[in-house]
C-alpha cells in the first residue's frame, strides 16, 4: 500500500473493514455455539454464555455421544459422504471429458440441455414420483444418484479439461492409448486441483443432504445426520432436562452440541485440500 494513491489507499482500507466485519458476522454465532456446547444449562437458560463457556462442562457432548441414534445416523452420513462423492466424480469426470471435446457431435446440444437444468431445476413432485418409480424410495441411493451430475461442478470441470495442453492427448494418442486410458493416467492427475474442488463442493452437499432425505427417506434407521439434528432442535421440548453423571444437562445445551457434531468434521477436510481447492477454482474459470 505504500506506492498507492489516496484514493486507491481508502478503498483498500474499507475493502479490509469490510471483510473483518463480514468474517466476524459469520464466525461470533459458532463461537457462540461452540461455547454454549460446552456451557452449563443454567448459564444458557440466563443468557449468560458470550464467546467463552461458562461453568465449563462435557456433559452436553456426553448425552449427544451416548444416543446411539447420534451415531447411527453419523455412520450413515459419512457413507452417503463417501460412496456419494466417489459416484459424482465418476461420471462428472466421465461426462466432463466428453463434453471437453469440440468435436463431438450434438456438444452444444447436450450442453445446453445440462445448462437448461441447472437454471430451470426439476419441481420436487416429479422427482419424489421418478424416484418412487426407480424402487428407489428408502434406500441410501435415492440421495445418490438423483444429484450424480451436478451441472455447475460438470461446466467447472469442463473448462479444467480444456486447458489440458491437446499435445499431451494427442501424444498418448499417437503410442496407442485409448479414450480410457487417456483419461485416467493423463488426464485425471493433472486435473487434481478441479477435482479436489468439486469434490469438496459435492462432500458439503452430501453431508448436508436434509431435503432430499426427508422426502425419500422413511426409515429411521436409515436418518442422516442432517434429519436427526432437525428433529431434536424443533420437536425436542425446550423443557425437558436430561441428567449425565448427575449434572442436569438442558436441552439447548445438547442442541449445540449437537450442531457442532454434525458441523465439526466437515470442517476438518478443508485444511487437507486447501492448496488443490484455491488453484482448482481459478484455472477451471480461465477458458470458457
Amino acid at each position: 500500500m505504500k506506492h498507492m494513491s489516496p484514493s486507491r489507499k481508502a478503498f483498500a482500507v474499507f475493502n479490509y473493514l469490510f471483510i473483518t466485519l463480514a468474517c466476524l458476522s459469520m464466525l461470533l454465532p459458532f463461537l457462540h455455539m461452540l461455547a454454549g456446547s460446552f456451557s452449563s444449562g443454567a448459564a444458557i437458560a440466563q443468557g449468560r454464555v458470550g464467546i467463552w463457556p461458562v461453568e465449563f462442562t462435557m456433559g452436553n457432548y456426553q448425552a449427544v455421544l451416548g444416543d446411539p441414534k447420534i451415531w447411527r445416523s453419523f455412520r450413515v452420513t459419512v457413507l452417503i459422504t463417501v460412496l456419494g462423492t466417489a459416484v459424482n466424480l465418476l461420471f462428472t469426470s466421465l461426462m466432463s471429458y466428453g463434453l471437453s471435446k469440440t468435436d463431438l457431435k450434438g456438444r452444444s446440444a447436450i450442453i445446453l440441455i445440462v445448462v437448461f437444468t441447472m437454471i430451470f431445476p426439476a419441481p420436487i413432485i416429479p422427482s419424489y414420483l421418478l424416484v418412487k418409480e426407480l424402487g428407489l424410495l428408502n434406500s441410501l441411493w435415492a440421495l445418490i444418484i438423483p444429484g450424480a451430475i451436478s451441472a455447475f461442478n460438470m461446466i467447472i470441470l469442463i473448462n479444467f479439461f480444456r486447458n489440458i495442453p491437446e499435445g499431451l492427448i494427442e501424444s498418448a494418442r499417437i503410442d496407442g492409448a485409448g479414450e480410457y486410458y487417456t483419461l485416467w493416467k493423463i488426464v485425471l492427475p493433472l486435473s487434481l486441483p478441479a477435482l479436489m474442488t468439486i469434490g469438496l463442493f459435492y462432500a458439503v452437499g452430501h453431508w448436508n443432504s436434509y431435503m432430499t432425505a426427508l422426502m425419500y427417506i422413511r426409515r429411521q434407521d436409515l436418518f442422516p445426520l442432517q434429519v436427526l439434528l432437525r428433529r431434536l432442535l424443533v420437536e425436542s421440548d425446550e423443557q425437558v432436562i436430561i441428567r449425565v453423571n448427575n449434572a442436569v444437562q438442558s436441552v439447548e445445551g445438547i442442541k449445540m452440541a449437537s450442531i457442532m457434531t454434525a458441523t465439526i468434521p466437515i470442517l476438518f477436510v478443508y485444511p487437507f485440500i486447501q492448496r488443490h481447492f484455491v488453484k482448482g477454482a481459478m484455472l477451471g474459470s480461465i477458458k470458457g
